[in-house]
């Protein structure tokens, strides 16, 4: 019965159901909300399909991936709603996998940029910084420089 419901409202908007006996009153700010969110996806496709390719091209490869990935994840969620709206089980369509696979080149792609992000060690300054903080100079060294010419003796002819 809810599927039949559902279906109907395909195509339909929220602000199109005024009157309160065609659906119960209790979903009317479900429904506005829905619709609201809609509102503003559709907004965000209209503002990446403005984008050329040839600037999407100006990327980085790393953002290209997000950018990709965030793409074809946000239109697998859609079928994903498409396919509740129209009564069908999503968890048993193959749209599921695909979401998870998805999700796992993500989770990629989140690793590759922390590694980047990861501040990078220079072995020999990190060495030569800690043999200079542990540094204490010998009792040679010592008599040596408390000597009164602190520094190379000359001969004298």
């Amino acid at each position: 019965m809810a599927a039949r419901g559902a279906k109907a409202c395909v195509g339909m908007e929220a602000s199109d159901y005024t009157n309160p006996e065609e659906y119960p009153t209790e979903i009317h700010d479900y429904l506005a909300t829905f619709e609201q969110c809609l509102g503003s996806v559709e907004e965000m496709l209209k503002a990446m399909m403005l984008v050329s390719r040839s600037d999407l091209q100006k990327l980085e490869p790393l953002e290209q991936a997000k950018l990709d990935l965030v793409s074809v994840y946000t239109l697998n969620s859609l079928f994903w709603v498409y396919l509740t709206i129209q009564g069908v089980n999503p968890k048993e369509h193959p749209v599921k996998q695909e979401l998870e696979r998805v999700k796992t080149y993500m989770n990629k792609v989140k690793e590759i940029a922390e590694k980047k992000k990861a501040s990078k060690l220079d072995k020999g300054a990190a060495s030569r910084f800690v043999r200079n903080a542990l540094w204490e100079p010998s009792t040679e060294n010592e008599k040596k420089n408390k000597g009164p010419g602190k520094g190379k003796k000359r001969k004298m002819d």
